[in-house]
């Protein structure tokens, strides 16, 4: 499908909500903003605190009051309590599509590459599959999550895709973060996928303290939309907006 040069689609994005039992409401005013300025959300993991089905429900109580199509990955916390398969479906029941190494479509023309991801460092720094077996199955996890992506990017065929992750493809969007915790916020075997089969843009969470934007090696703009970050840059707006 030719992309048209004169349509213009707003995606917003959040991540690391960290929804908890006591919390109803909490999100009804963040999500009357977002339908007010944007035609796609997507949400980037840590949607509930401690992973468990009751906080899933709380939050998909009030992802009911959503107007526009929405995406999401799980994040870590999201797995805390082996519920993350009930919580996935419980939002699915509001219309929230929750993506594993697969992909959707929304609004017909953006389609969506959708996966946790997972830890390991960057670059020349990037934690190899030497040693014990521990440490080759904790690699092994990661190559695993960068082969999931690049299978859903391989299916795209829309005017615009991009990639939600919970954690950081890049180390730029980690930085303010303490440099001895970066191997835990993401890792750079995401950004191949991301840079092999391309994207418009690239939303991660996980990284509370760390940069709200940065670039793949290939310029491909990488923005980190945990809320707690957003919360101290911009309190009124625990979102970001970009236009394609």
């Amino acid at each position: 499908m030719p992309r048209d040069p004169n349509a213009k689609l707003r995606v917003a994005a959040a991540g690391d909500l960290h929804c908890r039992v006591d919390e109803a409401g909490r999100f009804r005013q963040f999500l009357r903003h977002v339908n007010q300025v944007a035609d796609v959300l997507l949400l980037c993991g840590d949607l509930t605190d401690r992973g468990t089905l009751a906080e899933g429900r709380v939050l998909a109580e009030d992802l009911a009051d959503l107007r526009i199509p929405c995406a999401a990955v799980l994040g870590n916390h999201d797995y805390e309590h082996g519920q993350n398969k009930e919580i996935s479906a419980e939002l699915s029941k509001v219309g929230v599509q929750c993506l594993d190494g697969d992909h959707c479509v929304l609004e017909k023309v953006l389609g969506v590459a959708g996966v946790k991801g997972f830890v390991g460092g960057f670059g020349n720094a990037t934690l190899q599959a030497v040693g014990e077996p521990q440490t080759k199955a904790f690699v092994q996890e990661a190559v695993s999550e960068s082969l999931k992506l690049e299978a859903a990017l391989g299916q795209l065929a829309t005017p615009w895709k991009v990639v939600i992750l919970h954690y950081a493809p890049v180390v730029s969007t980690c930085e303010g973060e303490n440099p001895f915790v970066y191997p835990f916020l993401g890792t750079s075997r995401l950004m191949g996928a991301i840079d092999r089969y391309g994207a418009d843009a690239v939303f991660h969470g996980h990284a509370h303290f760390g940069t709200r934007e940065g670039r793949t090696d290939k310029g491909i703009p990488v923005y980190n939309v945990a809320m707690p970050l957003l919360k101290r840059h911009t309190p009124d707006q625990r979102f970001v907006v970009i236009e394609l």
